[in-house]
């Protein structure tokens, strides 16, 4: 018995007017893309506006606040959320990390305990935005001190650890003042990557923070 053929399912099109009004929406009202979605019958923003959210700058709000309370740029810490999860705070990786800035379980015991947090919480709040870019900010303030301010060291011992990022410097692998990704052991490719990748986010940043200053003056 030969298979029924399966109607194509037409997209539904969209006038120019409607497009303008989209566009319009998603630049002032995030929220509304949401709507659009379920409206218009698309799969993910990008049928829209292609790659118009690559490099989001979603909570803000957290963001300045540690930013200013931590000194750590805030292009920095967008670009550490951008690489770690992709903006989304209840991701976990296979080890177990959780949150916007995927931070370990011990990670964050010794933070708690280094910040003098005495809040009745547990590793269940770095789901909590929050509280996740707090500690993950604290975090990065932690590592520029101890690499005097050095974003690539920083990043590089926030993916691979201290120890490893300190036994680069003491063997004369890597070079303080100019570090050169391509000097970095194989072995640790994941971490020269994780810093090439964080390099690219923190540039594109600094150029969207920038322009966002530049409109509110």
């Amino acid at each position: 018995m030969a298979a029924k053929k399966r109607k194509r399912k037409k997209k539904k099109k969209i006038s120019a007017g409607a497009i303008a009004v989209i566009i319009g929406a998603l630049i002032t009202v995030p929220l509304a893309v949401v709507a659009v979605l379920i409206i218009f019958n698309f799969t993910t923003v990008d049928d829209i506006l292609p790659n118009a959210f690559s490099y989001p700058t979603q909570y803000e709000e957290y963001v300045t606040k540690y930013s200013v309370e931590y000194n750590v740029e805030p292009a920095f810490i967008y670009a550490v959320i951008k690489t770690e999860s992709n903006f989304r705070p209840k991701a976990e990786s296979e080890v177990g990390a959780r949150g916007l800035m995927q931070l370990m379980e011990e990670a964050f015991i010794w933070l708690k305990s280094r910040m003098g947090d005495t809040r009745d919480i547990n590793f269940d709040s770095m789901y909590d935005p929050k509280t996740n870019i707090q500690y993950g900010t604290y975090y990065l303030s932690f590592l520029l001190v101890h690499y005097d301010n050095n974003m690539d060291l920083a990043a590089a011992a926030y993916h691979g650890g201290i120890g490893t990022v300190d036994g680069w410097l003491e063997q004369g692998i890597i070079d303080r003042n100019n570090v050169d990704v391509n000097a970095i052991p194989q072995t640790n490719d994941k971490t020269a990557e994780y810093i090439r990748r964080i390099r690219k986010s923190y540039n594109k940043y600094k150029e969207i923070l920038k322009d966002k200053k530049d409109i509110s003056q």
